[in-house]
């Protein structure tokens, strides 16, 4: 199923070309420096799985662990866990695309989750859990409602998909410990079970994208 969802997506960006995104110049928070970077802002379950999977491309500078597309102001992962803030655990994923373009990521993230499951990834259920991409630019909502357009008329998952699109508005940085949690803690119960084996799935759909 994943290899026909890369595919697909592959032949779609080809024919999609004229879409191709154009990079702001902003201040990347990886060096402090003015750099040509970019922004995706995804959802796809719990951010330790979302951060762990996008870390591993080539052309990803940094991956920050938040919350956003909720209500609450500055919550605590545990409000959030409530399902009470309409917030979803979410990943910002800051890129150069000199590197990885927008079309690869949303590849990504279309391969990295099921975006046929409504509010649930796996055992993790709730509203916060939910698929989703908040959509930076008029640029990158067109181009995720085409791939989902497109990847339900492909039947490229056997369920539809479910995937919220929404304007990216305030995005809250986790606390630290969230950061950069699956290097800092893989022998950890639900790293070991859980995002690893799902890593290694992840990798091996991506192995000509890597950054080792």
């Amino acid at each position: 199923m994943k290899k026909i969802v890369c595919s697909v997506i592959l032949l779609l960006s080809v024919g999609y070309a004229a879409l191709a995104s154009s990079p702001q110049k902003i201040t990347s928070p990886v060096n402090g420096k003015a750099a040509k970077v970019d922004t995706a802002t995804f959802a796809t379950g719990c951010f330790w799985c979302t951060e762990a999977k996008f870390q591993q491309l080539k052309g990803v500078k940094k991956v920050y662990s938040g919350f956003t597309g909720g209500t609450a102001v500055n919550p605590s992962y545990e409000e959030v866990c409530t399902g009470k803030t309409g917030h979803a655990e979410a990943c910002n994923i800051i890129y150069d695309p000199q590197q990885i373009t927008y079309d690869e990521l949303l590849e990504a993230f279309f391969v990295a989750h099921d975006p046929t499951q409504l509010n649930r990834q796996g055992n993790d259920v709730g509203t916060q859990y939910r698929s989703a991409i908040f959509y930076h630019n008029a640029d990158q909502k067109t181009k995720a409602v085409y791939y989902i357009d497109k990847l339900n008329a492909a039947k490229a998952y056997k369920n539809k998909i479910v995937t919220q699109v929404a304007p990216y508005k305030v995005f809250y940085k986790a606390e630290d410990y969230h950061q950069n949690f699956y290097n800092l803690n893989p022998d950890q119960q639900y790293c070991k079970y859980v995002i690893q084996p799902e890593l290694e799935k992840f990798r091996k759909v991506f192995k000509n994208k890597l950054k080792n």
